[in-house]
């Protein structure tokens, strides 16, 4: 079942009941005094019904058989479905109430509204219409449009998967048939080795992101805050990353203001500065040099990483940050990064209440910036 299944039944039921007694009422026929719905008055004997329905966040319609709408809560009406009390705005839920009149079955669907006129982008609306009997049918519209966003995430999220995986686990196959043909070449038993060895760090390294993205986006709950040194912070990423940038002859260089405190996880805050280094030395060429600047700007920590590398188009700065995307795949590859890196950082960040921003000139290097919210008033050295 869906997320958000569960309290659309019970709402749905709790509509259901509302309507079917109003509705009772509307097809007597009963005269009333005017009403707060538009449409023809009609007697609706609920105590308190029509304040319950004038409150619910759903939009509530009930249509005649000339497309007359007896009952419409603000909801509806909000949504401009209502026009001189006759059903209005979307040819697509009136065709869906003729064809529930038609069929005489409850029907759904989900429809798409433009709301630029509500100074809202398009919206998505679960429409579901039930017949009432005489031709009377009874609309009930929920605003899905989150819902069905983070569907589509979730369906690209595990086709991304999906096709990362196979990636590190095709090239482990190949190299264990290539390893068992070489049986009698030791030298080429080696190198297939070393490169099983180095797709199996990938795919290690792949499971372990996906399970941290996990855990950041609320599959587990956040750790009570603590107050975390940023000196210790910056000192345990730069021990991390210390051999890696050795490797390729890259220095890295800190600066900046001392004794800085925020509120957070020093775990994740570590993960998050470790990434942004690990991400500007696989971008920076051989001998270059990385700095990490601390800050204290209008009571916020600022954690900035520099590099000297190739840098990020203007094309791709504000798309960094998505899962799985690289801005340039081939030297991805090469480094053996995931995709994964960046987006960990931007939830972290976010989990902790601040931001993250980058900045770039291409060929000249790239500057990620943490903001986070300090926990005392910062002391910087004379």
């Amino acid at each position: 079942m869906r997320p958000y299944a569960e309290p659309v039944v019970v709402l749905a039921a709790a509509v259901g009941l509302l309507v079917g007694v109003a509705v009772g009422a509307l097809l007597l026929r009963r005269p009333a005094e005017p009403s707060d719905f538009d449409g023809p008055a009609r007697a609706v004997p609920v105590p308190g019904a029509r304040a319950v329905l004038e409150a619910l966040p759903v939009a509530v319609l009930v249509v005649d058989v000339a497309d007359e709408v007896l009952l419409g809560n603000r909801a509806a009406r909000d949504l401009g479905l209502i026009r001189d009390g006759v059903l209005a705005g979307m040819p697509q839920l009136r065709r869906l109430v003729r064809r529930t009149r038609h069929d005489m079955v409850p029907q759904e669907d989900d429809l798409q509204m433009p709301l630029a006129a509500l100074g809202r982008g398009p919206a998505v609306l679960l429409a579901r219409a039930t017949p009432v009997g005489d031709g009377t049918v009874a609309v009930l519209l929920e605003d899905v449009t989150e819902a069905r966003r983070l569907e589509a995430v979730r369906r690209d999220f595990v086709a991304n998967v999906s096709h990362e995986l196979k990636t590190p686990v095709g090239a482990l196959s190949l190299l264990a048939e290539a390893l068992q043909d070489a049986s009698d070449d030791p030298a080429a038993v080696r190198r297939f080795a070393a490169s099983a060895h180095q797709e199996a760090q990938r795919l290690g390294r792949l499971v372990q992101e996906l399970i941290d993205l996990s855990r950041l986006q609320g599959a587990e709950a956040l750790p009570d805050p603590e107050h975390v040194d940023v000196d210790r912070v910056v000192s345990e990423a730069l021990e991390r990353t210390q051999t890696a940038a050795h490797a390729r002859g890259i220095t890295l260089t800190r600066s900046g203001a001392g004794e800085l405190e925020l509120p957070g996880s020093a775990d994740q805050l570590v993960t998050a500065v470790v990434n942004l280094l690990d991400n500007a030395l696989n971008y920076s060429g051989d001998g270059t040099t990385v700095t990490i600047r601390t800050a204290l700007l209008d009571e916020q920590v600022e954690i900035s990483v520099e590099d000297q590398g190739i840098g990020i188009a203007e094309k791709d700065l504000e798309r960094v940050f998505e899962r799985f995307y690289r801005a340039d795949p081939a030297r991805s590859r090469a480094t053996g990064g995931t995709g994964l890196g960046l987006a960990i950082v931007k939830h972290i960040v976010t989990n902790h209440g601040g931001s993250v921003s980058v900045s770039s000139i291409e060929g000249l290097g790239a500057t990620f910036t943490l903001r986070l919210p300090a926990a005392t008033p910062a002391r910087v050295p004379a």
